[in-house]
């Protein structure tokens, strides 16, 4: 696939656009094109232990997910940051974790040393591949189609991003989510050249659909103070009332008493100066650094975009601009975590002692 003239590929194989990343966004959006996911990897979890011993150490319940269902997790520290992050799909013989190519190497090393005594093998798959496409059209039915299927099965990741999923929450309170038209998959294919006479779109138009859709992702959102709560990923990668796993005290206190402490944004930016931010950037209220950028792109439809993370106590009216090297770009914020998400626990109030009305003793 990679052979073909119009595709232009960065020095990882990962394919960045074929020519116009515009175009190729709105080939995505009706369903004609596919995204060869070089920046994805494959870590097959087999052996008849496999669901409950996944749904004990990550925050997503995938102990009674059947064949063809789909979900995704988060590994989380002690103190609930977010360690890893995969997609999830069953297929009735092995659960398959579709992740990052970066979290790739670590993630396996993680779970193999957290096997102990469980019936699990853990592998990666260098032998396989991922692509993806939207929903809906003659795309998804050909990856579908090119999907592996150990156990008759097609493997396909369907993104639960456009919904709420069970025992998950969200903090954004959008009339109308943008997420909800989000209607991204990604099959897991041994042979991606079947696919090459297939509209093909690069990474650059998969990110600017991701980012409109305020769909947070471990390559660019996670950083080492990063919790859930922060990107909203309570929607679909936590599921709140399930058992006891690393990180869930963090989960629950944030979630049921606290704050968290930084909040995630998508910021429209001036695109006078023709300068896309890079991740890293520092995001200014003012001259006071409240943020930074963590995915920029250039949408079809919105124009520059980018997601950002910043401190909770920023305005959320307040005109932010971006400092990217010697540019300073302005940018108007888009809440999607407000800054009250939270304290979600309906906890009664007692007077104080000192407060409460004195009672006379009875008389003898």
């Amino acid at each position: 696939m990679l052979s073909r003239e119009d595709l232009i590929a960065d020095d990882a194989g990962v394919v960045q656009h074929a020519g116009n990343p515009a175009i190729e966004q709105r080939r995505l959006e009706d369903g004609s094109a596919i995204v060869p996911r070089a920046d994805r990897a494959v870590i097959e979890v087999a052996g008849p232990e496999r669901k409950s011993w996944l749904d004990s150490i990550t925050s997503q319940a995938v102990g009674s997910l059947q064949a063809g269902e789909s979900t995704e997790l988060l590994v989380l520290d002690p103190q609930g940051h977010v360690e890893h992050a995969a997609a999830v799909v069953e297929d009735g013989s092995a659960m398959w974790l579709i992740v990052d190519a970066g979290d790739s190497a670590p993630l396996s090393k993680w779970l193999t040393m957290m096997r102990f005594r469980a019936q699990v093998e853990i592998r990666v798959r260098d032998d396989l591949f991922v692509v993806g496409a939207m929903r809906g059209g003659d795309a998804f039915d050909r990856i579908v189609g090119a999907a592996i299927r150990p156990a008759d099965v097609p493997v396909v990741w369907l993104d639960p991003w456009a919904q709420v999923t069970t025992g998950g929450w969200q903090y954004a309170d959008a009339a109308e989510h943008p997420g909800a038209e989000y209607a991204w998959a990604e099959a897991i294919v041994e042979d991606a050249d079947q696919l090459a006479d297939l509209p093909i779109a690069g990474a650059l138009a998969a990110d600017a659909l991701r980012i409109a859709a305020w769909r947070p992702r471990w390559a660019a959102e996670v950083d080492e103070k990063a919790i859930p709560h922060e990107f909203d990923w309570l929607r679909t990668a936590v599921h709140l009332n399930k058992g006891c796993y690393r990180g869930q005290e963090t989960v629950a206190k944030v979630h049921n008493l606290g704050r968290p402490p930084r909040r995630l944004v998508m910021l429209h930016l001036d695109g006078s100066e023709s300068v896309l931010p890079s991740r890293g950037d520092a995001v200014l209220d003012e001259d006071r650094e409240v943020g930074t950028i963590t995915s920029a792109a250039r949408h079809h439809e919105l124009g520059p975009i980018a997601l950002a993370i910043v401190t909770r106590r920023t305005p959320a009216d307040a005109p932010l601009s971006v400092l990217s090297d010697d540019t300073r770009i302005p940018a108007a914020q888009e809440t999607i975590v407000p800054a009250d998400a939270g304290r979600a626990a309906d906890i009664p109030r007692l007077t104080r002692l000192s407060r409460r009305k004195q009672v006379d003793p009875p008389q003898a």
